[in-house]
C-alpha cells in the first residue's frame, strides 16, 4: 500500500462564472421602469496553501480530480448571484508547482504561503450593469466565462536542516531511529528505503530536523535506480551527513570508494539557480556499525584518511548507540551557525508585481486557406469578449462588434487587407468563424431598436420611402417618353398620308 508520494499530477477544474439576468422593472404606473438585471457571480478558485502539519501528497495521489464551485446566475431586482465556492488544497511545506512542460510556477517553502493555481471564471454583467445614458436599456447580458481548466504537476522536495546520505542499507533509518523519535521500517534486506523518513532531534538547546532520503547509487544523477527522487530531496538541506557502513560483505565496497561514488553523484546533479551546490555545503562523516570487531578495524584504518580530506568523522553504532551524542551535537553546531548567518543577512523585500495593461491587447494573423486567407485573432480581451456573448441575441453581437471596433481589431484588419466578407476567427482552433462586415462597426448607442435586436443585423431588403419614391418617378419619366415617342411616331405618319393626297 502506497503510504508516501512526493510526486503528482492534479487535474483542476476552477469554477464557471454565472451568467448576467436581463430583466426590466416593472412598478405600478410604470411598467417599463428601467433595466434591473443582476451579475452573475464569480466562479470558484483553487487555491495551495502551504501547510507544515501535512507531510506528503498521498490524498492527492488517490484523488486528483479537482473542481471549483460555479457561480450563481443573476436574478431580477438587482440581484447578483452567489460567487462559486473556492478550495484551498493544502500541500507540505518545499512544494514545487510546475505546469505540464515542467516551468515552474510557485515554490511554496514558507508556511501560509498562499497560490491561486486556477482562477475561476468571471461572471456575467446583468442589463443593469451595461446601461448608460445612450443605452437605457439594454435587451441582453453578458455570459459568465469559464474556469482555468488543466494539469499541474506537484513535486515534494524534502524540507530539512541535516540529509543522511549513503548507500542502501548503510545504516540511515537506524541512525534516525535512533537520534529522534521517527520510526521508519528498519530490517535486513537488501533494497533501499522507498521514501524520506524525517525525525526532529534536540541536541542542548538546538532543534532540528533530519531526513532519512532513499539510498543512492551509482548513476543516481543520471537517473538510475531511484535517482532524481532521491536527489531532489537533498536540494534544501543545510548539511550533509555521509553515513558509510564499515561492515559490508558486498565485494569491492569499503567506505572510501562508496564516499567516492557519492560524491560524483552529489557533484553531477545541478542544484536549481540561486542555491549552493551540494558539495559546497557542510559535509560529516558517520562511519556506521563499530560495534562489529572487524567494522571498528575497518574505521581506525580509513579515518585518517578522511580527516585528511578535510572531513569530520564520527565513529558510530546504533546499536550500542556510541558516538550518537557527539554527532548530533556536532550538527546543531552546524545548524545554529547557519540559521544565525540567515538571520543576520536582511531578507530580500518581497517584490509584488501588478501587471499593467499591455501596448496591445489582441494580434492578427494572417494564415493561408483554401478559399482564401483567413484572419484569426488573439488576445485575452478578444476571446474573453466572445465567451460573454450571446449569439442568439442580435444586440449582444452588435456589442461584441463594438468592443473589437474600440479596441482597433476593426483598423488591423483594414491594415491587413481583409475585404468584407472575408474570413475571420477570434481564439484558437477552436474559436468563433464569422465573414468580416465593417459595416457592424458603427455606434450602436445611436441607435433605437427593440430589445434584443440590432438594426445593423437585420438583412431585410425592403425599400425605403425614398427609394420608393425615386422609383416612382423613374417609372413616371419612362412613360412619358414613350408617350412622347408615339405621338412622334403619330404625327410623322399623318404627315406622310397627308403629302401622298397631295
Amino acid at each position: 500500500m502506497v503510504t508516501f508520494v512526493d510526486r503528482v499530477t492534479l487535474h483542476l477544474r476552477a469554477g464557471k462564472g454565472g451568467n448576467g439576468c436581463v430583466s426590466v422593472r416593472r412598478e405600478k404606473f410604470k411598467p417599463l421602469a428601467g433595466p434591473d438585471g443582476g451579475n452573475g457571480g464569480h466562479g470558484g478558485d483553487i487555491v495551495l496553501v502551504a501547510d507544515p502539519q501535512v507531510t506528503t501528497l498521498l490524498s492527492y495521489h488517490h484523488s486528483p480530480h479537482r473542481s471549483g464551485g460555479n457561480g450563481g446566475f443573476g436574478m431580477g431586482d438587482n440581484r447578483s448571484g452567489a460567487a462559486g465556492e473556492s478550495i484551498e488544497l493544502p500541500v507540505p511545506l518545499g512544494t514545487v508547482v510546475k505546469d505540464p512542460s515542467g516551468e515552474v510556477l510557485v515554490d511554496l517553502i514558507e508556511p501560509g504561503m498562499r497560490f491561486v493555481v486556477a482562477p475561476g471564471g468571471l461572471g456575467g454583467l446583468g442589463n443593469a450593469s451595461l446601461a448608460s445614458p445612450k443605452r437605457k436599456a439594454p435587451g441582453f447580458a453578458l455570459l459568465g466565462t469559464p474556469g482555468w481548466e488543466g494539469d499541474v504537476v506537484l513535486e515534494l522536495k524534502t524540507v530539512a536542516d541535516v540529509a543522511l546520505v549513503g548507500f542502501p542499507s548503510a545504516g540511515k533509518s537506524s541512525l534516525i531511529a535512533a537520534i529522534s523519535a521517527a520510526r521508519p521500517k528498519i530490517a535486513d534486506y537488501p533494497f533501499t528505503t522507498l521514501h524520506p523518513n524525517l525525525g526532529v532531534v534536540e541536541a542542548g538547546d538546538v532543534r532540528f530536523t533530519v531526513a532519512d532520503v532513499p539510498g543512492l547509487i551509482e548513476g543516481a544523477s543520471s537517473g538510475r535506480g531511484l535517482g532524481l527522487e532521491f536527489l531532489r530531496h537533498v536540494e534544501r538541506c543545510t548539511a550533509l551527513v555521509h553515513v558509510l557502513d564499515c561492515a559490508t560483505l558486498d565485494p569491492g565496497r569499503d567506505p572510501l570508494t562508496d564516499l567516492d561514488v557519492i560524491l560524483a553523484e552529489l557533484a553531477a546533479y545541478p542544484v536549481p539557480e540561486g542555491q549552493l551546490p551540494l558539495l559546497e555545503r557542510p559535509q560529516v562523516i558517520a562511519l556506521n556499525k563499530v560495534d562489529v570487531p572487524e567494522a571498528r578495524d575497518l574505521a581506525d584504518l580509513v579515518r585518517p584518511e578522511l580527516e585528511a580530506r578535510g572531513y569530520r568523522v564520527f565513529e558510530i553504532s546504533t546499536v550500542s548507540r556510541s558516538g550518537l551524542r557527539e554527532l548530533s551535537f556536532a550538527l546543531a553546531s552546524i545548524v545554529a551557525e547557519h540559521r544565525a548567518a540567515q538571520a543576520a543577512t536582511p531578507k530580500p523585500e518581497r517584490v509584488v508585481i501588478r501587471p499593467r495593461g499591455a501596448e496591445q491587447d489582441f494580434s492578427v494573423r494572417v494564415e493561408g486557406g483554401t478559399y482564401g486567407p483567413i484572419y484569426r485573432i488573439l488576445g485575452a480581451k478578444p476571446l474573453r469578449w466572445v465567451q460573454q456573448t450571446d449569439f442568439q441575441n442580435d444586440e449582444a453581437v452588435g456589442y461584441l462588434a463594438d468592443r473589437l471596433e474600440k479596441l482597433g481589431v476593426e483598423d488591423e484588419l483594414y491594415r491587413l487587407g481583409a475585404t468584407p466578407g472575408a474570413t475571420v476567427v477570434i481564439g484558437g482552433d477552436d474559436g468563433v468563424i464569422f465573414d468580416w462586415q465593417p459595416s457592424l462597426s458603427s455606434v450602436a448607442e445611436l441607435m433605437t431598436a427593440p430589445r434584443g435586436t440590432d438594426p445593423r443585423l437585420d438583412q431585410n431588403s425592403r425599400r425605403t420611402t425614398a427609394q420608393r419614391r425615386e422609383r416612382y418617378h423613374e417609372r413616371m419619366d419612362a412613360k412619358a417618353e414613350a408617350r412622347e415617342e408615339l405621338e412622334a411616331e403619330r404625327l410623322a405618319a399623318r404627315s406622310e398620308a397627308e403629302d401622298d393626297e397631295q
